[in-house]
């Protein structure tokens, strides 16, 4: 018989470390402010930028498409699993990208694993960026592909590899467009020039930047005006869109071989009929208007900024997304901790989320928090940060 005590000594050791994860229960929807505990809590830690996970519009367009389509989809896209409502969200979502097509797929993490796999192989070559998502890096090791990886954001190391790596049937750029845990920025048009340059596929993993660059929150491809440069652009419905779900967007051909070839898409059920009602009254609100994106930003950079007059450490972060600094995990916990004592949910993220010794607070700022939400967070900050001497 397997010896459990083992797993539980190990997550022993992790709670004295101050790595282990505690998950708190949310007993209300997502939004500015929640329910936790009995406790009403602002919600600083949530991926949902632009507050429509409980957003009226898309509330109505799920319950819609579960009147009309049912609760699942029955089959895989393959066999029986493919709506009408599938293609049409499809075809919205790609005029959204500015790309000639799209493909639906269960998740963001799943996305990874249906491309990466499916385009390269033992013969193939992988130039990834060091701190790619771990989607990302599993789905490099499911191809079976090199994997050759290069400084974070450095472009120059990139193109030194690209010089020196070049045994590969095809060779792949990859990287992720806003980096989650940093909210720093890939600089994507230099990437795309070493890709035309060195004969090497770009694909982007836009999860945290759809809904938030570019014009109406487009992300990171038309941040950078690259519409139809960028040979694979991945993302997922699940931060800024408020649902659950993946997307691959790009050329016809390529989403094409996917529906032969991507294994997610061939062996797993098709996306719910809610969530794609939901992520198409989405991608329709964006369209529609860049109001909430410019919220976004607002709070966003107020946050930041008043953080820094603070005195906090918040990193390099190029976009709403804040960490604050802590490094020691155990100062995490306990900063997390306090805070939620104070009245804000905001958890702290230590390895192997992050690189050992780079605690967080990650604080991700929401178009629906109001000022007054944002100036009763940095009081209780400040007076956190002092209390654990971080300022």
């Amino acid at each position: 018989m397997f010896n459990w005590k083992i797993l539980e000594d190990e997550m022993d050791e992790l709670k004295e470390k101050g790595l282990y994860t505690y998950i708190r229960t949310l007993e209300s929807p997502q939004g500015a402010w929640l329910e936790i505990e009995g406790k009403k809590v602002l919600n600083l830690c949530s991926n949902n930028y632009l507050g429509l996970a409980n957003d009226e519009r898309l509330k109505k367009a799920a319950i819609e498409a579960i009147e009309k389509w049912g609760v699942g989809p029955g089959a895989v896209r393959t066999i029986a699993g493919t709506l009408s409502l599938h293609e049409q969200a499809e075809k919205e979502l790609a005029e959204f990208k500015g790309a000639e097509a799209a493909l639906l797929i269960q998740s963001g993490f799943n996305a990874n694993q249906a491309v990466i796999p499916s385009i390269v192989g033992k013969e193939d070559l992988i130039f990834s960026d060091e701190l790619n998502h771990a989607s990302i890096i599993d789905g490099c090791r499911l191809s079976g592909a090199k994997i050759i990886r290069w400084g974070h954001l450095d472009t120059n190391d990139l193109e030194e590899k690209l010089k020196t790596y070049t045994q590969g049937r095809r060779r792949l750029i990859v990287t992720d467009g806003v980096f989650s845990m940093d909210g720093d920025v890939a600089p994507l048009d230099k990437i795309v020039e070493l890709g035309e340059k060195y004969n090497a596929l770009v694909m982007v993993d836009d999860a945290h930047g759809e809904g938030v660059l570019g014009p109406s929150g487009k992300g990171i491809v038309a941040h950078f005006g690259l519409e139809g440069k960028v040979d694979i652009d991945i993302g997922t419905m699940s931060k800024a869109f408020g649902v659950v779900g993946g997307y691959v967007a790009g050329n016809k051909t390529l989403i094409n071989y996917l529906k032969q070839k991507a294994r997610p898409f061939l062996f797993s059920s098709a996306p719910t009929p809610a969530d794609t009602g939901a992520v198409l009254a989405a991608v329709r609100v964006l369209q529609s208007s860049d109001e909430l994106v410019k919220k976004l930003w607002e709070n966003g950079n107020y946050f930041k900024e008043e953080m820094k007059k603070l005195g906090f450490d918040i990193g390099h972060s190029q976009t709403p997304i804040t960490p604050v600094m802590l490094y020691d995990a155990k100062v995490g916990t306990e900063f997390s901790r306090k805070l939620f004592d104070e009245g804000i949910f905001a958890q702290s993220i230590g390895y192997p989320t992050v690189p050992k010794g780079k605690a967080r607070i990650r604080v991700m700022i929401s178009a629906v928090h109001t000022k007054e939400d944002l100036d009763f967070a940095l009081e209780k900050f400040e007076k956190i940060g002092k209390e654990l001497k971080v300022i």
